[in-house]
């Protein structure tokens, strides 16, 4: 065989290139997998099987990019090919040597050319598609708005250019082939085997044999030279997470909390040090030394250091985040990008010996500090860079946009605090990256270790400690909300109606902080206990001997705090016997539910639309009234127009999304109306992650943002299922109203409609 220079020169051209581009991507395979060993050691390889189908179900059934169709459709194509195409990357090299080279076997194959065509115009038309979206939702039309705001640009567009230019070279290689092999009279080169591309090659057939081993060659080497040029452009930039994801969303995916596929919210991971979970009934035993939470980047579980360089900073975290929608500091995806690109930066400094480190920070000292000029390119063996990344606190005053910070500390406490935990993040991120947890491990260590917390949470951290409930009162006046009622309520312990043991009654009744104190949410406690009342389900509760969960401590970071208020109530709830609760507050039915078992308390939750709803399919309770011949008295209340807000501890948290609306749907002459944020999508109240406690000073209202949209449906109640939304969206109602909202909306629980619809009688006189 006889080459042609072209050949030689592609040849030589192709070998050196590709040598280098692995050589170089090897090397940064093996500096990422030690990067990640620098964080603390944690499980999350148990039950490999099922691990390996919700990889595999996610990856290419694209489960969780589907809530954007055509970009999960558009993205799928892209993503399949890049695997299936691989193999035309292994015929450019033949068609290097012999421009008529095919795969052994396969290569002339029918089916197997039928998916290299249909997935290579795939690949130019989705990429194309993708390519449309990102301009289209470019923040220089939408500004803070785009789920882009903040990412990458030019690493998105090497990505998206280079997919393009293989899938170019791909049809372009599949027509010169189809008119090669008509210029030699090959029995292959039919339409049959070149369905989408013999248009294409068909005008070509005519040229000369010589000219067309040409071009192939030319195509195949410049195929080659894209594929192997971003292969060193990801190797020399491992921050690049556009291209990055495409290897590490397999494991990170694989390495998710819950290998179910469950989404990575609900209970917040435990305490860990050293990657074993703290017993903080022997806290004394822990060295002094130890880290409680996230104070350093190495702090981070290994998993951590994996999610932040998984993140393909795709935005939609931002799209969903309350915080970022009100124009405060905290956006999810550029948290997670500035930890992750200042995980890389120290990361050299961490791997030095500690002789080097004491050395190059007296030598960045000595020279004038960071800010000095004529700094040279390393201290001591360790790049400078990463001695002066190795200085900057996680979290502090930071310099700059605190979004985007140039200067000082990594992570600003405005953006750390703007979080309310609602799980929007977690729950849209489709390489399953676990922002809250990150959030609440770094909270902690502000709040434990460095005592650097806003200062409305001291006022809630002592009434915790001291009262057992967020607003400090008095524990005697937990049964006020059952004063007045027509039949009396079981307690625990003492008293003429008393019961000695849960196991009396169907239920224990928890009643949580704001069921017993706060004026609102009395409404709705009382509305259950009725409800229950006439359905013929026995309960009793707690009273005085009941106290907060600790919801509000552990998602601010106060550990300590919440597993005081924890193993207190476990203990109080297994001396009752109880077995099954059933609760009002989102909140408390996600802890006592999910985040109980880790201090050793396991009973069976529910809450109480999902209990009420039940009981309306048993016809246990029957809705029967419509609004206009309901009996509202007291604390029912209904409309004929409604619109259900998702509390996120419920929705997104525990996926209880059908109960309340079936509920609703249960309701004689109720219409539904959702809102445009609803289910998966609902918008946060503002309540979660303590922020209930916190004043709002940057940006606007969360809960405002959210009464707006409710307003917007024209409904005549907004529905909740949870004391926290009612407070917040009671709130924002009462400031719309007092600008000129409607009078007549008011804020209920889907437990006040039930109520009024299954009474029966004349509606109540006007007040």
């Amino acid at each position: 065989m006889s080459f042609g220079v072209l050949q030689v020169l592609a040849i030589v051209v192709a070998a050196l290139v590709t040598l280098a581009a692995v050589a170089l991507f090897v090397r940064t395979v093996s500096s990422m997998v030690g990067r990640f060993r620098l964080g603390q050691p944690e499980q999350r390889t148990d039950d490999p099987g099922r691990r390996t189908t919700t990889m595999l179900r996610e990856v290419f059934g694209h489960t969780r990019m589907a809530r954007k169709p055509w970009v999960a459709v558009a993205h799928w194509v892209v993503m399949v090919s890049f695997g299936l195409l691989f193999l035309t990357l292994v015929t450019a090299y033949g068609q290097l040597v012999s421009p008529t080279f095919a795969l052994p076997l396969i290569g002339h194959f029918w089916p197997y050319e039928w998916a290299t065509e249909l997935f290579g115009w795939g690949a130019v038309l989705g990429i194309l598609a993708l390519i449309v979206v990102r301009q289209r939702e470019h923040p220089r039309r939408s500004g803070r708005r785009s789920r882009f705001w903040g990412s990458t640009f030019w690493q998105a567009y090497v990505v998206e250019l280079v997919i393009l230019g293989v899938g170019v070279c791909i049809v372009a290689l599949r027509a010169l082939e189809y008119a090669l092999g008509r210029a030699t009279g090959e029995a292959w080169a039919t339409a049959l085997h070149f369905p989408l591309t013999a248009w294409l090659g068909a005008p070509l057939q005519d040229l000369a044999v010589g000219t067309l081993e040409g071009w192939v060659v030319a195509v195949a080497l410049a195929k080659i030279l894209i594929s192997m040029t971003w292969l060193i452009i990801i190797a020399r930039t491992p921050t690049m997470g556009v291209a990055w994801h495409r290897f590490l969303a397999f494991f990170n995916i694989w390495l998710r909390r819950h290998p179910d596929g469950a989404t990575s919210l609900g209970a917040v991971q435990p305490i860990s040090v050293g990657g074993q979970e703290i017993d903080f009934e022997n806290i004394e035993e822990l060295d002094e030394d130890a880290a409680l939470g996230v104070g350093k980047v190495e702090d981070f579980t290994w998993k951590g250091l994996l999610d932040f360089s998984t993140c393909t900073e795709c935005g939609r975290c931002q799209d969903q985040c309350p915080a970022w929608h009100t124009d405060k500091p905290l956006s999810p995806k550029m948290l997670v990008k500035n930890l992750r690109d200042h995980h890389h930066a120290v990361a050299p400094w961490l791997q030095a010996g500690a002789d080097h480190r004491e050395a190059a920070e007296k030598a960045l000292a000595d020279a004038g500090g960071a800010g000095a000029t004529g700094l040279p390119e390393t201290l001591h063996g360790i790049p400078t860079a990463s001695v002066i990344a190795a200085q900057r606190p996680l979290v502090g005053e930071t310099e700059g946009d605190p979004t985007v910070p140039d200067g000082g500390a990594v992570i600003d406490p405005e953006v750390l605090w703007s979080c309310t935990t609602c799980g929007a993040c977690v729950e849209q991120c489709p390489v399953d990256i676990e922002h809250v947890d990150a959030i609440v491990d770094m909270r902690r260590y502000q709040n434990l270790i460095e005592s650097a917390f806003p200062s409305e949470l001291g006022g809630l951290f002592k009434n915790l400690e001291n009262k057992g409930n967020p607003w400090g009162m008095n524990a005697k006046l937990r049964m006020d909300w059952a004063k007045g009622l027509d039949f009396d309520v079981r307690t625990v312990g003492g008293g003429s109606n008393a019961v000695e043991d849960l196991g009396e009654v169907d239920y224990l009744f928890w009643v949580g902080c704001a069921g017993a104190f706060e004026d609102r949410a009395k409404k709705t406690t009382r509305a259950v206990a009725e409800l229950l009342h006439t359905a013929g389900v026995s309960f009793a509760v707690l009273g005085d001997g009941e106290t907060c969960t600790g919801d509000p401590a552990r998602r601010s970071g106060n550990e300590f705090l919440f597993q005081m208020l924890a193993m207190q109530n476990v203990e109080t709830l297994t001396e009752a016997g109880a077995t099954k609760i059933v609760v009002t507050c989102a909140h408390c039915f996600n802890t006592i539910k999910n985040e109980y078992p880790q201090v050793g308390g396991t009973f069976e939750v529910v809450h109480h639309t999902q209990l009420l709803n039940k009981l309306v399919r048993e016809k246990r309770l029957t809705p029967v009234s419509r609004p206009d011949e309901a009996d509202a008295s007291g604390v029912a209340s209904t409309a004929a127009s409604v619109t259900y807000h998702d509390p996120c501890y419920l929705g997104r948290h525990n996926q209880v999304y059908a109960p309340p609306r079936e509920l609703l749907g249960a309701l004689p002459g109720v219409e539904l109306t959702e809102m445009p944020r609803h289910g998966e999508k609902s918008f946060c109240c503002g309540a979660g992650g303590a922020r209930m406690w916190m004043e709002e000073k940057l940006g606007t209202r969360i809960n405002l943002n959210r009464t707006e949209e409710a307003l917007a449906t024209g409904a005549d109640r907004i529905a909740i299922g949870c004391p926290f939304c009612r407070v917040m969206l009671s709130d924002g109602l009462t400031q719309k109203q007092a600008e000129g909202a409607r009078e007549e909306v008011e804020v209920v629980d889907v437990a006040q409609m039930l109520l009024a619809a299954v009474r029966r009688g004349e509606p109540a006189a006007p007040a």
